[in-house]
Order: structure tokens, then sequence, then C-alpha cells
């Protein structure tokens, strides 16, 4: 996959996670997309480096999207439990 396809695939991931926890995030909108992107970055390295699952070259490839979603989950939990009190 080309680095367009994995912006695109974190875009999706990162609304997916959005709508998997929702709530209010410090970062609105903009935050949740860059760290969906951010996420299936490192789903991705991490699905290929400690998971022995080889990113593949097939947008639709189920493990790679659950890499990418998982990621994208990962980040906004952290995300939030290091900056969700900043907007209150």
């Amino acid at each position: 996959m080309t680095i367009i396809s994995w912006i695109i695939l974190g875009l999706l991931a990162g609304a997916v996670a959005k709508f998997l926890l929702p709530g209010r995030d410090p970062g609105g909108l903009v935050g949740t997309t860059l760290i969906g992107v951010a996420g299936a970055f490192i789903g991705g390295w991490i699905s290929a480096r400690w998971l022995d699952h080889p990113i593949t070259k097939d947008f639709y490839d189920g493990a790679t999207w659950a890499a990418a979603i998982g990621g994208s989950l990962v980040l906004l939990v952290a995300y939030r439990i290091l900056f969700g009190h900043s907007r209150d």
C-alpha cells in the first residue's frame, strides 16, 4: 500500500475509532483524524513487527483494517487520558 492509501485508511480508522469511543475530544475533528492516521501507521507497524502479520498490498485486508482501527483506538484513549481535561 502507498502512503496515500495509508492516510485514507487512517482517516477511516479515525472515524471508526471516534464512532466506537464517542465523546468530547480535546482536539476535535481534526485532532481525531490525525490520531486516526497516526494510529493506522502505528497499528500496521506493530502488526508487522510483533504480531508476525506482514502488511499486505491489499487495501481491503481485514487484518490491516483491524490493526489500523486498533492503533487508532489506543492513541485516542491515550490522548484523552493525557489531554482530556484541557477543555474544561
